[in-house]
């Protein structure tokens, strides 16, 4: 008669309890909050706006071409071109 290894199928069936344990507590956690009347589509309308950046994004803008430039001109000594 063949005997089964237990070493081998223990690993896979812990990680299959792990899977569906994981499941479970997802369904039981969403379903709960929709039983609680969580509406998840609902736009609220938020609106988030950060003011005085414009300056700033325009500074970020122009230190970031200047580095490109100056990566570029180092590449372009590097090579000879």
């Amino acid at each position: 008669m063949a005997t089964q290894d237990s070493n081998t199928s223990n690993g896979s069936n812990s990680t299959l309890s792990f899977i569906v344990g994981a499941l479970v507590v997802a369904v039981i956690v969403l379903g709960f909050a929709l039983y609680n009347g969580m509406d998840f589509g609902r736009d609220d309308g938020i609106n988030i706006s950060i003011e005085g950046a414009g300056p700033a994004a325009e500074q970020t803008g122009e230190a970031i071409e200047d580095a490109a430039n100056a990566v570029n001109d180092a590449a372009k000594d590097a090579t000879g071109q």
